[in-house]
């Protein structure tokens, strides 16, 4: 047990305290009695202890009770190693005492709990899975694991790792845990030494001409001599393959390549050999700009020559044509081109997937998008509530149009355990956007079906559109499939409803055998006016049965692989059935200035046979309109993108006399120039520096001025911390998963800059020893020790530095300084003799009683005589 206390400044107000006492005694010592001594000295005390109650003061009482942490790190430059971990622990677990408290934590980038701290784990759990390998915070781990232990008591963690800390910086935690009850022990781990294979460096040049020879240097270390093949991919086509044969340490090649792609160019090394200890670092890319003219890409599924293609005529910018089903996924591929046009393409064959990119791309890196109309495209195309319909200047929805009567709408919904994970929760996604398109008032009906159906939302007038969305997101998965029972209900739900259209939209994935008759209940729908279509999910969907079914019900069969497609079928369902989008009345366009627009129409404009309905934007720039104020040619700018949205056809079926138009080419050419982004002519410099960082250097000194944007190959916009190092130079700090990102840069004139470059693997793929030098300074720093694999029990030894529990005597002191303050007030008021009252007043009052007894009787005698 020790004396402590917390404030000992507190006990400086001592010192005029005793010049105060000393001087008062000094001063009346010849006038002070016993009596007043000890007053004096009680005084004295209450004050004393009054004093050193402020300081707050403790006891430190001893803690028996003991704890142990174990922390096991799981990284992945540790594979292989988890059973000798367990062992080790296993094995120390046989020396744990009663007083001991146990916890089992592991940790790789982020903190998992195994076995919570207990004094009754006696033998080592299963692990859990370990999601995310990839790095290693060892600094995160510690500041975890000593905030889950008492701090009061004496605690042991011992760190199962190989000390390479790939996150964090495990010397700031060594700080806060100097002087604790906390020591570390470290077990050093080291993986099984195999034959590791890693590409090290592969560089391609920054900038080069189209037709200009590229230097490839590819830099490969191994640990021993190996045979293997060296693939080159540009933009994931296969350009090179040698078979080499390395030395070990380091081997570097270069190759020479004159370049096909233009634009940004993603260049790919990836060496392949048969026994590899990690293969995530036999695999590095690199980002080369490629100069060039302008380029168009075209999207059409129409059989024969794109009629925009065509317009254009052979003398103009370089074009390209594809299917909306060769549509690419990754960021690189869409940062070739300058501008994109979607001539009639259905949102289902692109996916939101695909969709998310080409926003990016708009968004952060100036491409331009327009989109054309037709029977396939806008909201007859599902693109309500897609990334398309955010970049363009219209929305999908009609408003304030004349819309058909009454409607009824049924989903049927598999909701099986095949349906688990991304799928359900894109169908439940598509199905409540066909609810926000639907009016107030229009039935709706929605059936879940596992082995039999589940009426989710009576077949009724919408009235709640917010309740019927989070009754259709919460449905969960689960059960078998049966089809049959569950379309036979929706067909009954809908036939004695006296609705306009009625329709039904059937999604499953799975396969149903009945003996029943599909064709009776479609064609008595038939009769009532009902239609049918069907989505086969994934390749196990009965495709067969439900194109017939969509065949009989005078409906629609789609057909998905890409489950993002989803959601842009449902809405397409839905818009097509809601309202009337195709306008064919024949008109005249009414136009409006727009400078870069002008010239085109300053003679007039010829008739246009029909557009597709659509709503202009608030900020949208609307260069032609309907009659019926419906937007036929609008623009605006979506980030550093220019959008453009033309409803009428390419085709002239729609188009009418602007197909015939003398002016036709010059219509597409203009619009293939309004998209054309401006690019920066500054020769930005954009280097990663050893911390992984990029360190970004503007020659005009304009560096903090930049609005930069980073993407990954993925589409996805990444956070970018900047930190301004000079006037030329920023660091910006992002975490990003190995591979491209893509770095977009803007001086705020409109001009842009744009450059790829490589995140590289992790270090924790990369093959070394245990760092012992910061394994050794960690147990010293904190008192800890190195402990060997072959000695377990060592954990349990006896522990140098004890628990200690506070107990604080501030509220003892304050008490009996208030009870000396008592007897002072008591003693001074009623004195000394206050003691002896008692004895006193018992005899006064004997003898007063004496002395009235005998006047009394003397009175008694005189009158007796008289």
């Amino acid at each position: 047990m020790d004396l402590r206390i917390d404030t000992p400044l507190a006990l400086l107000l001592l010192l005029p305290l005793i010049v105060y006492f000393v001087w008062t005694w000094w001063h009346h010592k010849a006038q002070l009695k016993k009596s007043h001594l000890i007053v004096f000295a009680i005084r004295g005390l209450a004050v004393l202890l009054l004093v050193f109650a402020i300081a707050s003061p403790y006891l430190l009482l001893p803690i028996k009770e003991e704890q142990v942490v174990f922390l096991i790190d799981r990284s992945a430059s540790l594979n292989g190693t988890e059973a000798e971990a367990l062992s080790f622990i296993e094995g120390s677990l046989e020396s744990k005492k009663d007083h001991h408290k146990v916890g089992i934590y592991s940790f790789a980038s982020e903190f998992q709990t195994e076995s919570v701290l207990s004094n009754t784990i006696e033998h080592v759990p299963n692990l859990s899975n370990m999601e995310d390998k990839s790095n290693t915070n060892i600094e995160k781990a510690l500041q975890i694991a000593t905030s889950i232990v008492d701090r009061e008591k004496a605690t042991r963690i011992v760190l199962l790792s190989d000390g390479h800390e790939t996150r964090g910086e495990v010397t700031n935690q060594l700080v806060k845990m100097a002087n604790s009850n906390v020591s570390v022990d470290v077990v050093p781990l080291t993986k099984p030494f195999v034959s590791d294979v890693s590409v090290e460096r592969f560089t391609t040049p920054q900038i080069v001409y189209a037709g200009e020879q590229q230097q490839i240097v590819t830099e490969i270390n191994s640990t021993t001599a190996i045979e293997g093949v060296l693939n080159l991919y540009e933009n994931d086509k296969l350009i090179y393959q040698e078979n080499l044969q390395l030395e070990e340490g380091a081997n570097v090649f270069t190759y020479r390549h004159i370049g096909e792609a233009e634009g940004l160019v993603k260049y790919e090394a990836l060496f392949e050999v048969n026994e590899d200890a990690i293969l995530e670092n036999n695999k590095l890319t690199s980002v080369t700009m490629v100069q060039s003219a302008p380029r168009l890409l075209i999207v059409s599924d129409r059989d024969g020559e794109s009629p925009i293609a065509k317009a254009l005529g052979p003398n103009t910018i370089e074009y390209e044509v594809i299917p909306s089903i060769e549509l690419p996924n990754s960021l690189s591929s869409y940062l070739q081109y300058n501008a994109i046009i979607f001539d009639n393409i259905p949102g289902h064959t692109v996916g939101e997937a695909k969709m998310g990119v080409i926003e990016q791309a708009v968004k952060n890196f100036g491409v331009g998008f327009m989109m054309v109309g037709g029977e396939n495209s806008y909201g007859l195309g599902g693109y309500f509530k897609t990334p398309i319909e955010e970049l363009l200047p219209v929305e999908m929805e009609v408003k304030g149009k004349q819309q058909l009567p009454s409607l009824g709408l049924v989903i049927v919904l598999d909701r099986s355990g095949s349906m688990m994970g991304s799928k359900i929760q894109l169908a439940k996604e598509a199905a409540a956007r066909s609810v926000e398109l639907l009016r107030d008032g229009d039935t709706l009906g929605l059936i879940a079906f596992d082995d039999r159906p589940w009426e989710v939302i009576e077949t009724a007038p919408l009235e709640n559109r917010e309740e019927a969305v989070n009754t259709i997101l919460s449905i969960p998965p689960g059960g078998g499939t049966e089809i049959y029972t569950s379309l036979e209900m929706a067909y009954e739900n809908l036939t004695d409803l006296d609705l306009q259209r009625k329709h039904i939209i059937l999604l499953t994935d799975g396969q149903s055998a009945t003996t029943n008759s599909y064709e009776d209940v479609i064609e008595e729908g038939k009769m009532n006016n009902i239609t049918l279509s069907t989505v086969a999910i994934g390749t196990d969907a009965d495709s067969i049965l439900l194109q017939e079914l969509s065949e009989m019900g005078s409906g629609r069969f789609y057909s998905v692989t890409d489950e993002t497609t989803i959601p842009s079928i449902l809405s397409r369902e839905t818009a097509m059935i809601t309202r009337t989008y195709i306008e064919d009345n024949p008109f005249y366009p009414i136009i409006y200035h727009n400078e870069g627009w002008n010239s085109l129409f300053e003679n007039g404009v010829p008739e246009m046979n029909a557009y597709i309905a659509t709503t202009a934007k608030q900020t949208a720039s609307v260069i032609a309109e309907s009659v019926k104020e419906d937007p036929i040619l609008a623009e605006w700018q979506y980030g550093l993108g220019r959008t453009i949205a033309f409803t009428s056809d390419s085709t002239g079926a729609w188009a009418g006399d602007w197909a015939r138009w003398n002016e036709w080419t010059d219509f597409w050419q203009t619009a293939v120039s309004r998209l054309l982004p401006s690019y920066n002519e500054v020769a930005y410099d954009i280097r990663q520096d050893k911390e992984g960082s990029f360190v970004i250097t503007d020659p005009t000194n304009k560096a903090a001025f930049l609005d930069i944007a980073v993407v990954n190959e993925a589409g996805e916009e990444q956070e970018a911390k900047m930190e301004v190092l000079s006037a030329s130079k920023v660091r910006i700090a992002i975490e990003s998963d190995p591979g491209l990102v893509f770095f977009r840069l803007s001086d705020g004139n409109g001009e842009i800059f744009q450059a790829g470059l490589t995140v590289p693997y992790s270090k924790e793929y990369e093959l070394k020893p245990a760092d012992e030098l910061l394994l050794s300074q960690l147990s010293e720093g904190t008192g800890g020790e190195v402990l060997d694999l072959e000695y377990p029990s060592e954990v349990f030894r006896e522990f140098t530095v004890k628990g200690n529990e506070q107990q604080s005597i501030t509220i003892w002191l304050v008490l009996t300084s208030m009870l000396l303050f008592f007897i002072d007030i008591t003693l001074r008021r009623f004195g000394w003799g206050f003691l002896k009252t008692d004895k006193k007043t018992s005899k006064i009052s004997d003898e007063t009683q004496i002395v009235v007894e005998t006047n009394v009787s003397q009175l008694l005698k005189e009158m007796k005589r008289k």
